[in-house]
């Protein structure tokens, strides 16, 4: 007779051999598989517990159908990499890696804005061509600031630009939790009621059916003339032609945008060469100790799983994130 199988946890993110020695430590009775990409779609099938992020087609319907798999644990914040209709449906826990990269987040946001504000992309091709010429610029200092989604990049970004003076409205899902960075906490359906208010929109909400296409004309219109647009959330949260157009028509100061509809953006998209817009290859998260950051909250949350205890940043995956209060980082945890 066999004895009882092993847990076996497949990983899809670019770890390090010092960092599957850190889960086998964490679950030193589970089988644990370095997928990658390259593995991943065969490997899936085979797995109790998955933590990653698949950038290449996953056979989830099969995965489901299967029955193995339990638990899957996000290394992205973005969750429409896997919260596709047959795991929204099943028993499969899902958790995601909301907040862990939230400050660099910010500070990427911060360069975007304080860039296109002070009308970097024209001074840069000034410089080009050796034109020593001045141009008209921005203040952050005092500018009213929309947030829409404050989950964990939103609350950080808030905390952040609230000391430059700003006046910071912001919708979420859940606007009962108002932090105090915050000056006006709205419902997510109270968009269209700050967008005429504000000089800066900035997007960090999760791509969900409710969100994907939220900004088209219409809305970008809403806002004051010479407002400026950025978006580190995800790509097709902003209708990209509508945008394109409304900066052609000259009615918005410039975008920034470290996301596009589709990535990578193609070498023909007239957002390359607007002369108001920066373009970065989504790089807002990036940081030095992202894997280990990524592998301590798996770890934290493998224990957990294993304990049969609450796990950090469950997804409530009808709405496509995080439920309050199970959110990255919970103050009775320290994952450093």
């Amino acid at each position: 007779m066999g004895g009882k199988q092993l847990m076996r946890i497949v990983l899809c993110y670019p770890v390090e051999a010092r960092h599957i020695q850190q889960i086998r430590a964490a679950s030193p009775q589970a089988e644990v598989i370095d997928a990658g990409q390259e593995r991943i779609a065969e490997e899936l099938a085979e797995a109790d517990v998955y933590c990653g992020h698949a950038k290449v087609p996953v056979p989830w319907e099969d995965v489901v159908r299967k029955g193995r798999l339990r638990w899957i644990q996000s290394s992205a914040a973005g969750m429409d990499h896997c919260l596709v209709p047959s795991v929204v449906e099943s028993d499969i826990v899902v958790t995601s890696a909301s907040g862990v990269l939230a400050k660099q987040v910010a500070d990427h946001t911060l360069a975007l804005l304080v860039g296109m504000l002070r009308n970097l992309p024209t001074f840069f091709r000034a410089q080009q061509a050796h034109e020593f010429v001045r141009r008209p610029t921005r203040d952050l200092h005092g500018a009213r600031i929309g947030i829409v989604g404050l989950g964990g990049n939103g609350r950080r970004l808030a905390k952040v630009l609230k000391p430059m003076e700003t006046t910071i409205l912001a919708t979420d899902w859940f606007p009962q939790n108002k932090p105090d960075t915050v000056d006006e906490l709205l419902p997510a359906d109270a968009l269209d009621t700050i967008l005429p208010r504000i000089d800066v929109l900035i997007l960090t909400a999760p791509l969900t059916p409710h969100t994907r296409g939220m900004i088209d004309a219409r809305r970008l219109r809403m806002l004051p003339a010479e407002a400026v647009v950025v978006n580190v959330a995800r790509g097709p949260l902003i209708v990209e032609s509508d945008l394109v157009k409304v900066l052609q028509s000259g009615h918005l100061w410039g975008a920034a945008v470290d996301v596009t509809e589709t990535e990578p953006l193609s070498p023909d998209s007239p957002l390359w060469d607007l002369p108001n817009v920066i373009v970065t290859p989504h790089v807002g998260g990036q940081r030095a100790s992202r894997i280990d950051d990524m592998t301590d909250l798996f770890c934290e949350n493998l224990k957990r799983y294993q304990d049969s205890r609450p796990l950090i940043n469950e997804v409530d995956k009808q709405l496509g994130f995080p439920a309050p209060g199970r959110s990255f980082p919970p103050e009775e945890v320290s994952l450093t």
